[in-house]
């Protein structure tokens, strides 16, 4: 009994209602932009990874946080870090609804606009105290990252860490929406994983009630907009669903001890996302630069479908996550390590042979 408790507060019940919640929300918000022409026509928007061919609902990224926001407010206390947390969310959100309203009009934002607004939404949430002084070493023990860079401010080291990983997290699962679905399964995974180690914790305080109950409510939300989004997808997320990537990001760190797990979660993404960005400052390119190269482009070319493709990344997603519960800190090194030679090593090869079928092809 004293167990049935904590899952049916922080577990069953935020999952549950926030992915009822996401679920009635997108239909109406697929009829609302419809409408106000919030939508991805291909004809209008240039982009090197357009895939579909008919006109979509953009802004999917709005009742994704709403679903979240709204059952946030029956299961989470207000106070200084929720109201951070979904502060600068909102703040993410707005930029997205901006810029998904200029794609419908064939135009973008600058991509270094979105990137300095990501640093401040990150910003926000570490200085309302979404943060530790120290982290879990992959190696054993404790490392004490509070030392200041400046005196009198926030910028510690574990504070820079904890931004450079927010942004991180906020990019990356933005180039993860490449094939329909792939993103929301993911960040459903992903949030489980997360929630499920959150309760591991012998002492269940605020700051870990806050951590397992939004994991979950955003592992809801993400299956409610997956309804929708899986292909052929009724709306894309949309940049604004950059907010629902911080929300996740922050669970992560909100206990200290789970950015080693959520690398490895996530490790499917984040290698693509390093491997692109290396691949385009070698090119002498900006690593904002658009492209057809990502993981999910490859395996299209190779004549995989958009359902197999999100099934893959579901399927690693959940096979990695089962490894980051099973596995003790000091395994996980030793697994991220893997993780890059064997995704690094597949995407090198992927590469070679889609370039050698399309040399073929053209010669």
């Amino acid at each position: 009994m004293p167990l049935l408790v904590p899952i049916l507060s922080y577990v069953i019940f935020p999952l549950v209602t926030a992915f009822l919640a996401t679920a009635l929300l997108t239909p109406l918000f697929i009829y609302l932009n419809t409408k106000l022409r919030l939508v991805d026509d291909p004809k209008r928007h240039k982009h090197p990874a357009v895939l579909h061919s008919k006109t979509i609902p953009r802004g999917g990224g709005t009742p994704f946080f709403l679903g979240i926001l709204l059952t946030a407010c029956f299961f989470l206390p207000f106070n200084t870090k929720t109201f951070v947390i979904f502060g600068s969310g909102l703040l993410a959100l707005i930029v997205g609804i901006i810029d998904d309203r200029l794609n419908a009009e064939g135009k973008d934002i600058s991509p270094y606009i979105r990137f300095c607004t990501n640093i401040v939404c990150a910003i926000i949430v570490i200085t309302g105290g979404v943060t530790s002084t120290f982290i879990t070493s992959p190696f054993g023990g404790i490392l004490h990252l509070d030392t200041q860079l400046i005196p009198g401010t926030i910028f510690t080291i574990a504070n820079l860490l904890y931004i450079f990983w927010i942004v991180w997290v906020m990019n990356m699962l933005n180039w993860s929406k490449g094939v329909d679905g792939q993103m929301p399964g993911i960040i459903a995974i992903a949030a489980i994983v997360i929630g499920i180690l959150s309760l591991r914790f012998a002492v269940l305080d605020q700051t870990t009630i806050i951590d397992t109950t939004l994991s979950f409510l955003i592992a809801g939300a993400s299956l409610g907009f997956l309804l929708y989004n899986f292909h052929p997808a009724k709306i894309f997320p949309g940049y604004g669903a950059t907010s629902v990537y911080l929300l996740l990001a922050v669970v992560s760190i909100l206990s200290s001890a789970k950015l080693a797990t959520a690398i490895l979660v996530m490790g499917v993404p984040l290698v693509d996302g390093v491997f692109t960005i290396i691949r385009r400052l070698l090119r002498k390119q900006s690593p904002f630069l658009h492209d057809k190269q990502h993981l999910h482009h490859l395996l299209l070319r190779l004549g995989y479908s958009q359902r197999q493709i999100a099934l893959f990344y579901w399927v690693i997603s959940a096979i990695l996550g089962i490894i980051a519960l099973s596995i003790q800190s000091t395994d996980k090194i030793f697994a991220l390590i893997m993780l890059v030679v064997i995704v690094g090593g597949g995407l090198l090869f992927l590469h070679y042979i889609t370039q050698r079928d399309h040399d073929k092809l053209s010669s």
